[in-house]
């Protein structure tokens, strides 16, 4: 380990000075579900909706597009249980079968639970096989020791009803309180223990990510806002990445939904004369939007989105996605679900089959650096939330 370790450092020195501190879906069960099997219609259409992301030993195959449940923790409209659990079917029986939640999103890790303990009884073991629940944990600034952070992940394993979690991504507040990097080596013991089966990150900065590599925590990933507009994780982040083989999930990358045809041409500007700001990720991504380049060159960049859109007979949602897939050191990115409210199916599905050409990606690229650089304005991934 300790070879290994130095054997990082050492590659990763252009980044940072030294611290001075130091298979796929069965048949269906039931007639009359139409059920898109990640693996069942070619290798190349698997290899696009999955991915597998890894450190060392450890390793977890996930979908590239990921459900998000932030939407459950309140905000968005009133989540009925039943109705919640039944779109997360819809949602895994299309192919889309890795949810993301938190330990503070509402019920999200309970509907979850209720979702897998319904799937080892109504489904096949090739389907529950296919199932990932990927959660956080976002601790408050006490002492991280073995059995505060045990107690800690039993909640989750009891609320999500399960023996081992898929991943759990840890979210740190404070870097001048170094406890992350003990909570981080607790973490890694209950994965040796098979309580969890990866240890991701979320929101951490590069420098930081470097320091927890180094000391020798096997992250496979770490989750971060992205999008054409906050195009942050492609610069310092996305190198680290690339050389350590740590992967990106994206959050924000159809901004809560002002990427999409909804606010395309409206001006919002004028009192009531646009869609209404009315949910918490909408009214959290125009402060994006606002420090990017404002409404009006947001405009253009929709209208841009729109055009590509049009030529693929696709959506802008689509594209958004489907261009920060193609970035580097990029695994997977979120899209929301409003579970039992509305849903995007075909909208998402749409992401797989889609290829943005040379065209295509020149003039998103032309209009995303007409903006201002957000590593300027906000700091490295993740530092909107320590500011």
């Amino acid at each position: 380990m300790a070879a290994a370790t130095m054997s990082l450092h050492r590659a990763m020195s252009n980044f940072y000075p030294p611290s001075k501190s130091g298979g796929g879906f069965g048949r269906p069960r039931r007639v009359g579900h139409c059920v898109v099997r990640c693996c069942e219609v070619g290798v190349e259409v698997a290899e696009k909706r999955k991915v597998v992301v890894k450190n060392g030993k450890d390793s977890l195959e996930i979908c590239r597009v990921l459900n998000g449940m932030w939407q459950t923790s309140g905000g968005w409209g009133r989540i009925d249980r039943d109705d919640a659990v039944e779109a997360m079917f819809k949602y895994a029986d299309a192919g889309l079968s890795t949810f993301d939640m938190a330990d503070h999103y509402g019920p999200a890790e309970d509907l979850y639970g209720i979702f897998i303990n319904r799937v080892r009884r109504e489904r096949p073991p090739e389907y529950l096989e296919n199932v990932r629940g990927l959660t956080k944990w976002v601790p408050p600034p006490v002492k991280m020791t073995s059995s505060f952070v045990r107690e800690s992940i039993n909640v989750s394993r009891k609320r999500m009803d399960v023996a081992s979690l898929d991943m759990l991504q840890f979210h740190w507040w404070d870097y001048s309180n170094p406890g992350y990097l003990d909570a981080l080596k607790h973490l890694t013991d209950l994965k040796e223990e098979g309580k969890i089966k990866t240890v991701a990150l979320t929101n951490f900065d590069t420098e930081r990510l470097q320091k927890i590599l180094e000391n020798g925590i096997p992250v496979v990933s770490n989750q971060v806002q992205h999008s054409i507009v906050d195009m942050r994780p492609q610069q310092k982040m996305a190198e680290l990445c690339q050389l350590t083989g740590v992967k990106l999930i994206t959050y924000g990358t159809v901004m809560g939904g002002l990427l999409s045809e909804k606010f395309l041409d409206t001006n919002l500007s004028i009192p009531f004369a646009g869609p209404p700001l009315n949910t918490p990720s909408l009214q959290k991504y125009k402060r994006m939007v606002d420090a990017w380049g404002g409404w009006s060159l947001f405009q253009v960049l929709l209208q841009t989105l729109k055009k590509v859109a049009s030529k693929h007979g696709v959506s802008i949602p689509t594209v958004a996605v489907k261009y920060i897939l193609d970035q580097p050191a990029v695994a997977g990115s979120m899209v929301g679900v409003r579970l039992g409210l509305s849903e995007h199916l075909k909208a998402t599905n749409a992401i797989f089959s889609l290829v943005l050409d040379e065209e295509d990606v020149s003039s998103i690229q032309e209009i995303s650096k007409r903006g201002k650089n957000l590593i300027n304005v906000i700091g490295d991934c993740g530092d909107e939330y320590r500011r």
